[in-house]
């Protein structure tokens, strides 16, 4: 798909939302001021042990997990050089969490931390870079904790998002109004389909570099 689109000079766009949180914005804003980012991390957690997406057919990592996945290229700000796993299936026949060590061209770390067989959903994210350390929780309800030298300062979704709404503080509205501009403006979106080959790659690359295979 992302060949044919090249070809025919399509614009495209996968629904990676997290990239278009306001708060992960304004956050990886901030942190990136103070210099390249050297370390990241992004959980996700959930307790569906068994869960099955379009009846079996496709996998966690690949169908849900996957925007985990997204956001930790997105964070590490780099190409992937090199990756090393760990997989597992608990409570479940099926394989249900996906941890992994990224290291990206750029020079950061990036830990990928998710599991579906444990308390409920958990959804974090690390930005770490010179004199700054981030925490967020992009949820309903849910804040950043940024700390430097200089203190520590807080913000919330809806404050990112200058809205209560969830379609507006998870991204979702961001997310299209970036592609409809994108459209308008003759440019390639930036979660195009050639972007999300390489999301996907990386998915292909923790299932084969798995440390106990």
């Amino acid at each position: 798909m992302a060949l044919a689109a090249e070809k025919n000079g399509c614009k495209t766009m996968v629904g990676f939302n997290r990239r278009f949180i306001p708060l992960l914005q304004q956050v990886k804003t901030m942190v990136e001021a103070r210099g390249p980012v050297i370390q990241c991390m992004s959980t996700f957690h959930k307790n569906t042990p068994n869960a099955l997406y379009y009846d079996g057919v496709i996998d966690v990592l690949t169908c849900d997990a996957v925007h985990a996945v997204d956001a930790l290229r997105w964070l590490g700000g780099g190409e992937v050089k090199a990756v090393a796993s760990d997989i597992n299936s608990f409570y479940s026949e099926r394989e249900n969490s996906f941890n992994a060590l990224v290291k990206f061209t750029s020079g950061a770390s990036g830990y990928l931390c998710t599991n579906w067989a444990v308390g409920g959903r958990i959804h974090i994210f690390e930005m770490h870079a010179r004199a700054i350390s981030a925490y967020i929780n992009p949820d309903a309800g849910g804040r950043a904790v940024i700390h430097t030298p200089e203190g520590t300062t807080e913000i919330t979704t809806e404050e990112a998002a200058g809205a209560n709404e969830t379609y507006k503080t998870y991204g979702f509205y961001a997310e299209s109004r970036h592609f409809v501009d994108c459209i308008q403006q003759d440019q390639q979106p930036l979660t195009c389909f050639e972007d999300a080959v390489k999301t996907m790659e990386l998915v292909t690359t923790i299932y084969r570099n798995r440390i106990d295979p």
